[in-house]
């Protein structure tokens, strides 16, 4: 890396503002050197005892899920509460849940990086490392939703004995090409972002085991201007490759029910409705995470203030396009004239499922409205406890477009009431355990920042000012010889 060198002394005037207030000029004014950068951010990455508490709980958390898993394969699926016509459950919404946290990653790492975003620095690591968990998070439901799961590999299409392909018309069978998609782009995405901290992590380790394993994983990386140049032409390639990614995957995942004719499903909006509404609960998870790092790794003069700001406003800007698509969807219920979509949307808001549908209109549409006021914006506690609404809210959203519309279909004799069981409930839970077990093993062992990237918005290194000597004067001695 770049050699490091003491930082010219600093004079700051009265009536300069408070050092660690970001300012124009400089965005991480708690920032003095490059060495503070590597020190700050490297140191956590040792293990406290908070974090093995975090981690037990999460391993305790994903134990559970496991052995309920076991327990539904040996009695079957009806243990999760499955019974006509109410055959997409729980699992299926924990799979749109999962999916559509991963998407602000993308966003944030990607879209926000081809528009030259500079809120997105100090947090985009996070957003990319939960991306790439909740991704592998949501690829299990789709497995648990399966009466045998040790027969998954039928939905790839390979040659095999059986001489059958999947059913390519079926947007199930989509679903695996999006979100393994998804998951190869997402995870070269942020492997090629962390070249540059390996090789850091390369030259300040002491153990030669792990010093060579961070050599290989660096590729060699030894800062030139041609490494330098090649990595940001791939970093920008993969991210406009990566960014329809957020559009299309989603969207194919809507394709799940919009393609089917239930009350409540066979509409056109349901592509953008779901994308903006996983950006949205991206967001929110973000926060949830991104905050309590900031405040117990000590790195809030990293994550600013104001970084947390406009993060609440895209946040803001995503709760609204939800609320619009939740009205387009209450306004079209009314205006096609159909009594089946007057009374299942009757039914949603005002009848069997009223209280699925108030929780998600309330922490959705209601609460966001908050972050209009700065101060609120500003304030870190108030961001962390809306964040946990949102990912509730977003949660019970998709809660309220399965549910209901499988159990209030065309004929009475198909209406029926869905409640979930122990089963569901503890393997949600585990689904959780599972996440959070993964992110906290990643913050252990890489940095949760950029470090290539927080020393761009640092001060540049300067060398020590050396103080000008006077002038020497010659004096020259006469000898033999010369003429004087």
């Amino acid at each position: 890396m770049a050699t490091i060198v003491s930082p010219l002394p600093e004079t700051r005037p009265h009536d300069a503002p408070h050092p660690n207030v970001a300012t124009a000029n400089r965005r991480l004014p708690g920032v003095h050197d490059y060495d503070q950068v590597d020190r700050e951010i490297l140191g956590t990455m040792r293990p406290t005892g908070g974090w093995f508490l975090a981690l037990g709980v999460a391993i305790l958390f994903m134990l559970i899920g496991a052995c309920t898993w076991m327990y539904q394969i040996y009695w079957g699926l009806g243990v999760a509460g499955y019974s006509p016509p109410v055959m997409w459950a729980v699992y299926i919404v924990c799979f749109v849940f999962w999916v559509g946290i991963g998407h602000a990653g993308t966003l944030i790492s990607a879209i926000l990086y081809l528009f030259r975003a500079g809120f997105r620095t100090t947090i985009y690591r996070c957003a990319e490392v939960m991306t790439v968990f909740a991704v592998m998070t949501a690829g299990l439901f789709p497995i648990l939703h399966l009466g045998r799961p040790w027969k998954f590999f039928w939905l790839i299409p390979y040659p095999n004995w059986r001489l059958i392909w999947p059913q390519f018309k079926s947007p199930l069978v989509w679903d695996v090409f999006a979100i393994s998609t998804y998951l190869t782009i997402s995870a070269t995405f942020l492997f090629i972002g962390l070249l540059p901290d390996f090789a850091v992590m390369r030259d300040r380790e002491r153990n030669p085991i792990r010093r060579q394993l961070y050599a290989q994983l660096s590729l060699g990386w030894r800062n030139t201007d041609r490494e330098w140049r090649h990595f940001t032409r791939a970093y920008l390639f993969l991210a406009a490759l990566a960014t329809p990614l957020v559009l299309s995957v989603h969207s194919v995942v809507s394709f799940d029910f919009a393609m089917a004719n239930t009350p409540g499903w066979h509409a056109t909006i349901f592509p953008p409705y779901f994308v903006a509404g996983a950006i949205f609960s991206g967001m929110g998870m973000v926060f949830t995470i991104i905050i309590p790092l900031r405040r117990f790794m000590g790195l809030k003069h990293y994550v600013t203030l104001n970084d947390l700001d406009a993060g609440a406003k895209l946040c803001l800007f995503t709760s609204m396009v939800v609320g619009c698509a939740y009205l387009t969807e209450f306004f079209i219920g009314w205006y096609s004239g159909n009594p089946t979509e007057h009374e299942f949307w009757w039914n949603r808001v005002f009848g069997q499922w009223w209280w699925a549908a108030w929780i998600m209109l309330l922490c959705n549409m209601v609460l966001p409205l908050s972050l209009f006021w700065q101060k609120l914006r500003r304030n870190t506690i108030w961001l962390w406890i809306l964040s946990i609404f949102i990912n509730l809210g977003m949660w019970f959203e998709r809660f309220v477009i399965f549910e209901p519309s499988l159990s209030h279909e065309f004929e009475p004799w198909q209406w029926h009431y869905y409640s979930p069981t122990w089963v569901d409930i503890a393997i949600l839970c585990g689904s959780f355990g599972w996440f959070f077990m993964w992110f906290l093993l990643f913050i252990r062992q890489m940095p949760i920042m950029a470090i290539s990237e927080v020393k761009e918005i640092s001060p540049r290194p300067q060398r020590r000012r050396v103080p000008h000597s006077p002038p020497v004067t010659a004096t020259i001695t006469p000898t033999v010889g010369d003429e004087v």
